[in-house]
């Protein structure tokens, strides 16, 4: 039989009290149970890319074919449609500022660019897609995701190293899902802008932040010659001795 328990000195820890200690949240970094999970390499790197940002009234058409799909399909929102120009998986932050500029400094001859949507495909096939899109098309475009390219490699910055392709991603597929028949588009947009995004993975898929805008500031391209100018072009191009 015991006896009666004594009353503890001030500071004694008694088992009642290390039994509490031991159900608090640890420190930051002190790796007990409780601490914050280690940052993760998304956080630290962040997925960062350049892209032209689809207008609400050529998303909504789109919104529009989206309703076709089936099974596990997984639609991008209609606010999040874009034209990516250059994807970077993990981004050192220091190399932020310079990614601004590089944005800016390119865009400054860069002219608005006249986009052109087409038909609809999968990526990486029809077989087995993992992708559906539908495909762009721009005088310019290419040219400006190219200069990117050579600008961000400058700058250290890797970049997915997949050959170019104008898209719009529409869905990405989840499991077993139908097919949507091809489907033509001859809709479009003028698009003044190019903005770097930054992407946070979240479990309904990512959601795309805003970092910085840049206005494509160059002169529009003469795409139109008058009829003698053009005829006069021919000839040159066919027998250049006769019209010297």
């Amino acid at each position: 039989m015991t006896g009666p328990r004594r009353p503890s000195r001030p500071g004694t820890r008694t088992p009642e009290t290390r039994k509490s200690e031991a159900r608090k949240p640890g420190k930051p970094g002190s790796g007990q149970r409780g601490s914050p999970p280690p940052v993760s390499t998304h956080e630290a790197r962040p997925r960062l890319f350049y892209a032209l940002k689809v207008p609400p009234e050529v998303a909504e058409q789109l919104a529009a074919i989206q309703k076709d799909l089936r099974g596990n399909w997984r639609s991008v929102r209609a606010d999040q449609l874009h034209v990516t120009l250059a994807y970077l998986p993990g981004v050192d932050p220091s190399k932020l500022d310079a990614l601004k500029k590089l944005g800016d400094m390119l865009t400054q001859t860069a002219p608005p660019l006249s986009l052109k949507l087409r038909g609809t495909g999968y990526f990486p096939n029809e077989g087995s897609p993992r992708v559906w899109f539908v495909k762009v098309e721009a005088e310019g475009l290419e040219e400006l995701a190219a200069q990117l390219r050579v600008g961000l490699a400058e700058l250290g910055v890797e970049t997915d190293n997949l050959p170019f392709k104008a898209h719009i991603t529409l869905a990405r597929k989840k499991g077993a899902a139908p097919r949507v028949p091809p489907k033509l588009l001859e809709s479009g947009w003028d698009a003044g802008a190019v903005t770097l995004y930054r992407s946070h993975l979240q479990k309904t898929g990512p959601i795309y932040e805003n970092l910085a805008m840049f206005k494509l500031r160059g002169e529009l391209r003469a795409t139109i010659m008058s009829s003698t100018e053009s005829e006069a072009t021919s000839i040159a191009a066919l027998n250049p001795e006769d019209t010297a």
